[in-house]
């Protein structure tokens, strides 16, 4: 779709290549890459002062003025350096003095709002460095105004609703919406809406920057939006104060008319059409007295699920494994994603009609 070139999968992402306007379009049009980086220098390493020469040789006032602020992220695997901050501490003195060489000047750090992002890469002997064309992360949309507790971020409800297989038109329905996060993303799925229209990205603050290029990917995703109308998307929440941000989510994107939202216990909810997609996000239990709530809880969601949402398919997204168990439900798939750090699973059930069958012990957690 965005007609990039040498794909090609790699450790927590994927590399590609194109023409500069592409690197506008993934920016704006991608729902679950988290940041586009352009890739820089690659050079073996031994120590910091191999990364230092290597920075240095880099031609950094010709990419960005030296009135930008910058910020460093080092990361690294397997590499034998032993502090990441000294690291960092290097590139940011070779940037500066490569600066102050050119121009007599040296940029300022700003850890908090950068005006350009560096990101380094250390293996055990390779040191990769970056540009960040993204700026903030991508999955902040910048449509958010309110949100609620542990909110799931943008671009994975994005790849959730992406593996669930839902497809506009198809009744989606999220029974502890919270936020609204997922009812957000879908929506703007369907509207053919581009993630980052409501946003500004890094690569507005380089020095090779096409506004005439830029203003013309923006135009072009822009007519194809479909108006807003009433879809087939559902949430519900028990909480008002939940259903409340949601609104304000909803307004803050025009999409006030398009999401259909009830108050309501999950454990009383009832299908809002004949079939379709369900995911739930669950809280996750942390302290003991909470995983023995939620221990109580899967069983009943479990019989909710079995009893009223026959012809659906339910998604479970949750990172305690042993309460995943507790619904008394086998399921026909087991997906690994991460939710920041956090290790989840994002379980799939097709649901028919029967009994509702329980592993002997349910409602007690496993050891």
């Amino acid at each position: 779709m965005l007609d990039a070139s040498e794909i090609v999968p790699t450790d927590g992402g994927v590399a590609f290549a194109g023409p500069w306007p592409l690197v506008y379009r993934v920016n704006l049009e991608s729902r679950i890459a988290s940041r586009i980086l352009w890739q820089i220098a690659t050079a073996r390493y031994r120590n910091e002062d191999d990364i230092y020469r290597t920075a240095l040789a880099l031609r950094w006032p010709q990419w960005f003025s030296v009135e930008r602020t910058i910020r460093i992220n080092v990361s690294a695997i397997k590499s034998p350096l032993k502090s990441l901050d000294f690291t960092t501490l290097r590139i940011k003195d070779a940037i500066c003095d490569r600066f102050r060489d050119a121009t007599g000047q040296r940029p300022s750090v700003d850890t908090h709002a950068p005006d350009v992002r560096v990101h380094a890469f250390l293996s055990s002997d390779q040191v990769i460095l970056y540009l960040d064309t993204s700026g903030e992360a991508l999955f902040k949309r910048g449509w958010r105004k309110q949100a609620g507790a542990a909110p799931l971020r943008e671009n994975l409800a994005a790849g959730i609703l992406q593996l669930s297989g839902w497809r506009p038109g198809v009744p989606l329905y999220d029974p502890m919406c919270g936020g609204g996060t997922l009812l957000i993303e879908a929506a703007l799925i369907a509207l053919d809406s581009a993630p980052g229209m409501r946003r500004g990205f890094g690569f507005e603050r380089l020095e090779n920057f096409d506004r005439a290029a830029w203003q013309s990917c923006v135009a072009a995703a822009k007519a194809r939006e479909r108006t807003p109308e009433p879809l087939d998307i559902f949430g519900s929440d028990l909480y008002g104060d939940a259903l409340k941000t949601v609104q304000e989510n909803l307004a803050a994107t025009g999409l006030e008319s398009v999401v259909n939202l009830k108050q309501v216990n999950v454990l009383e909810t009832a299908p809002p059409a004949p079939g379709g997609i369900l995911i739930i996000n669950p809280p996750y239990g942390v302290r003991l007295e909470e995983e023995q709530s939620l221990a109580e809880f899967y069983p009943k969601l479990g019989d909710v699920l079995k009893q009223r949402f026959a012809g659906w398919t339910a998604y479970v997204f949750t990172y305690d494994f042993r309460l995943a168990k507790l619904i008394g439900l086998k399921p026909s798939k087991r997906t690994p994603l991460y939710n920041g750090a956090l290790e989840c699973r994002l379980f799939e059930f097709k649901l028919v009609a029967g009994q509702m069958r329980r592993p002997v012990g349910a409602g007690k957690i496993p050891g």
